[in-house]
């Protein structure tokens, strides 16, 4: 039973408020992606540590997510919200001014739990407040509004970097930030009744076992599989993991009811959005240091390129609503996303050395359309299959697989294609400059063609997985068959 509280609230502003969130948190992804090349410039680092910028902020937002959605239906979804909104301005703010990379770093890890907070508690807010077409509507909006900053954060990062450095971008966040705080005043309070005992245990071991698994295979390509620090992470997550489980089977409010799991179609959409970052993840971090190591283009013309790819991020949301409210099977249409991902990341295997802009413009428009048609309609049809008490907790776990995946996309893709270089050049630290977008020295035409093979590998692997999980999405979408008297 849903408590609401805080009447003065109404659902436009709600909606506003809860949109330009979302905006921020995915601007903040797509465009720190971008500016990886010129901070490792600046602050005279490539590799690992630099891929952390990215990575550690998607790993505390998967971390995060669920433990903020189930703390968000606990004591109040606007309350926790606005603490999501502080964290990701402070992590921001402290990005601003970091002068190592091991600060910056930390920085955006403390910035990925509060867009976890952000998206996880903003989720639930909208699926609290409106119901029906107008919750499938606010949903596309939604799915729209992350279009708007997958799209905007490269052009507008990188058009800043150009003008006023890296650190200028950071600073925008902090400025939205601020104005999220502001508009919560407009937003109605509601949790769900009659549940105040906080699952701490479940939580910590949650909480700590995600991290370490993701941890471990974020480093294990680097530090080698075999290694003793590897080994014991991957070991203690499993261990941590299997207690989660044992405590939320015994305890009476978990942080995840496992019949949650046990909803099929609900977790069809969450293996859908899964692969969707699989298939649309790995081009939107990593081709633009392709272009601009084998093109030697410039960060702005990088922002202008990848236009191609998150433009349609900003429509087809709206558009996937639209058929959504008209009829149109919700189960096909996510289906049809992941196959016009199959099909764009396979057909990006086109690219060379000095490939030009319409080359690219049909492969990396067809996988944003399949993005885009994701964004639009995954969140909205899952929220739709669970109680309302659970909308936070659903939600939650919905963003953990999100940001998870999200954050092992970048790890292994980058990985592998250190790996698949490295195989080619003969040299671990070579292969790390070179997947940098750091082709230097006499051989550049060599390691520009190295590069490129080992892109045209990784991406008929991402066709692959996108094919089969379109087929598996559409069985597990099925309507379960009613038993007749």
């Amino acid at each position: 039973m849903e408590k609401i509280q805080n009447q003065k609230g109404n659902s436009v502003m709600t909606l506003l408020v809860v949109l330009m969130g979302v905006l921020v948190v995915a601007m903040s992804i797509a465009g720190t992606a971008i500016a990886t090349t010129r901070i490792g410039n600046d602050l005279h680092v490539f590799g690992p540590a630099l891929n952390w910028v990215v990575a550690a902020y998607n790993l505390t937002f998967a971390a995060f997510t669920l433990v903020f959605g189930s703390l968000a239906d606990l004591f109040g979804r606007r309350r926790t919200f606005i603490t999501g909104a502080i964290l990701f301005a402070m992590g921001s703010l402290i990005s601003v001014v970091a002068q190592n990379i091991y600060l910056l770093d930390a920085a955006r890890a403390l910035a990925g739990i509060g867009g976890a907070g952000i998206m996880a508690s903003g989720g639930a807010i909208l699926a609290a407040t409106f119901t029906g077409s107008s919750r499938t509507r606010a949903f596309a909006a939604m799915g729209t509004m992350a279009g708007v900053g997958i799209a905007i954060g490269p052009f507008l990062s990188g058009w800043l970097i150009e003008v006023l450095g890296w650190r200028i971008t950071f600073f925008s966040y902090v400025v939205v930030g601020v104005l999220i705080l502001i508009g919560t005043i407009f937003i109605t309070e509601s949790r769900s009744e009659g549940q105040s005992q906080v699952d701490l245990a479940g939580m910590i071991t949650f909480t700590g076992g995600l991290a370490l698994m993701m941890f471990g295979i974020i480093l294990g390509p680097e530090m080698g599989w075999n290694s003793p620090i590897i080994f014991s992470t991957l070991i203690a997550s499993v261990i941590l993991l299997v207690l989660f489980v044992m405590i939320e089977r015994r305890i009476s409010h978990p942080v995840l009811d496992l019949m949650l799991v046990q909803n099929v179609r609900f977790m069809a959409w969450c293996l859908g959005t899964l692969i969707t970052s699989v298939g649309f993840l790995g081009v939107l971090v990593f081709f633009p240091t392709y272009l601009q190591g084998v093109n030697h283009a410039s960060t702005q013309d990088v922002g202008l390129i990848m236009l191609m790819l998150t433009a349609p991020v900003l429509v087809m949301p709206q558009i996937g609503g639209w058929f959504i409210n008209r009829g149109i099977s919700p189960r096909g249409l996510m289906s049809v996303s992941l196959l016009f991902m199959a099909i764009g990341n396979g057909w990006l295997t086109v690219i060379h050395p000095n490939i030009t802009n319409g080359e690219v413009f049909g492969p990396l428009l067809l996988i944003g359309i399949g993005m885009g048609i994701s964004f639009g309609i995954t969140d909205g049809q899952a929220m739709s299959l669970v109680e309302p008490n659970r909308v936070g907790m659903a939600a939650g776990f919905l963003n953990t697989i999100r940001g998870g995946a999200e954050a092992l996309v970048i790890a292994v893709f980058g990985s592998v294609l250190v790996s698949l270089i490295q195989v080619r050049v003969g040299s671990s630290e070579l292969a790390n400059q070179v997947a940098a977008g750091s082709l230097m020295g006499s051989n550049t035409q060599f390691l520009a063609q190295q590069y490129t093979e080992a892109w045209e590998i990784v991406l008929w692997g991402v066709m692959m997985i996108c094919t089969i999980a379109a087929i598996v999405v559409y069985f597990m979408l099925a309507e379960p068959k009613r038993k007749t008297p």
